[in-house]
């Protein structure tokens, strides 16, 4: 009875159409809330991936000059730690990189080359030349993006020119060497594939004239999570002046903002279910208006206000549920095959929608969430299920003499 109530019929279409729009609208609220938290949570995943993937998850960096000397017993106590995989000492400076008539800043990282074949991130993604000639104090690595910014290729060689110069009777001049590109990476982050250079640590102690310092000590542990809880621990074994940095401060306004926008956009498109459960509500409480002889047949026939609630209730609720099946599939759809359909949606348009300029990453990353994914069935379906009660309730309370009466 309740499902024959959802058919259209001549003098019901307009009622129909209502719940027409219920069901796509939970439906697409749903299926865009599931897309939009894979998106946001595959986003800060890659992300974070990317940048501890480059970056340690400490940082500790010197407080006196700017360069750590004598720091090989540090590294010792800092690898002695527990679940720490790995410490490395670098050398980082800015840089005008210039090939031809081409020049651009770069973030130069010098490092020992065994340090350099433990990032993962960069020796898995060489795309030309390779880490072979990277312990020559010569030869240095960098980005794909960087080296079309350039306009040269693995082999060519690139002018490195530091801002802190040489001073000299003349004045101050600005340090320029030349160095052949081993090698280029592509990690998929636009930020280290566009402005990175990497040198070994001795060829940037004689770049930046540091002698045998580093700038900063770099520590990974065996996860981030991990890692904060070691605060303490790494604190006591720098017992030299320093600053320590761990992931969060050195990325904090970044990653509270991803959060901050991430639980903006779930309250924001709750608000699509919102709407669609006022539009169960009203094509309810239609129905019941259009349906007020039927029930009063029902009651003098001896159905109980009870069965009564029940028909409504099933009624919208059905609307809800199916909705929200279709909500999920569509959603789980959508994140599986997200990368094609931005392709065709890109083919189609003629229009780049995702800008590693912008965005970092050079494609569209979806983690779908199993637990986020069933709060948000649960809502949806908590919602359609309470949008029925007043409605419902409605019609059960409807006298049969004044329905039959004014019939």
């Amino acid at each position: 009875m309740a499902l024959r109530y959802l058919r259209a019929r001549r003098q019901e279409g307009f009622i129909s159409v209502i719940a027409l729009f219920s069901f796509l609208g939970i439906g697409l609220g749903v299926a865009t809330l599931i897309i939009v938290m894979s998106v946001m949570n595959g986003f800060r995943a890659d992300l974070l991936d990317r940048i501890l993937g480059m970056n340690g998850h400490y940082e500790i960096k010197a407080a006196e000059n700017g360069v750590l000397v004598d720091y090989d017993p540090l590294v010792a106590r800092l690898a002695a730690l527990k679940d720490i995989v790995r410490v490395t000492p670098l050398i980082q400076g800015q840089v005008m990189a210039a090939a031809g008539k081409n020049a651009s800043g770069a973030l130069v990282r010098g490092m020992a080359p065994d340090q350099l074949d433990k990032l993962e991130l960069l020796s898995k993604n060489i795309v030309s030349g390779s880490l072979a000639g990277f312990a020559e104090d010569k030869a240095v690595i960098i980005g794909h993006r960087f080296a079309r910014s350039l306009g040269v290729r693995a082999g060519d060689k690139i002018k490195l020119l530091s801002p802190k110069g040489s001073s000299t009777a003349f004045g101050t001049f600005p340090r320029v060497k030349t160095y052949t590109v081993a090698g280029l990476f592509n990690t998929g982050m636009y930020e280290y594939d566009s402005g990175y250079v990497f040198m070994s640590l001795s060829a940037a102690q004689k770049y930046f004239k540091h002698g045998e310092g580093v700038t900063s000590i770099e520590v990974f542990a065996t996860d981030p999570d991990r890692a904060l809880a070691l605060r303490s621990d790494i604190i006591n074994a720098v017992n030299v002046r320093a600053y320590i940095y761990d992931w969060q401060q050195s990325r904090a306004s970044f990653f509270n903002a991803l959060e901050v926008e991430r639980n903006v956009m779930f309250l924001i498109l709750t608000l699509i279910i919102l709407v669609a459960a006022f539009n169960i509500i009203s094509s309810l409480i239609m129905l019941v208006k259009d349906k007020g002889r039927d029930v009063a047949i029902l009651r003098t026939m001896g159905a109980t206000r009870g069965m009564i609630m029940r028909v409504f209730f099933i009624a919208g609720a059905s609307v809800g549920v199916v909705g929200t099946l279709f909500g999920f599939l569509l959603g789980l759809g959508f994140c599986a095959n997200i990368d094609q359909i931005k392709n065709l949606i890109e083919g189609l348009t003629g229009a780049e929608l995702f800008s590693a300029e912008i965005y970092f990453l050079s494609n569209l990353p979806a983690k779908v969430d199993p637990a986020e994914v069933t709060t948000v069935v649960i809502m949806a379906l908590v919602i359609s299920l309470a949008a029925t009660i007043y409605p419902s309730w409605r019609a059960a309370r409807l006298d049969p003499v004044e329905a039959l009466r004014y019939e």
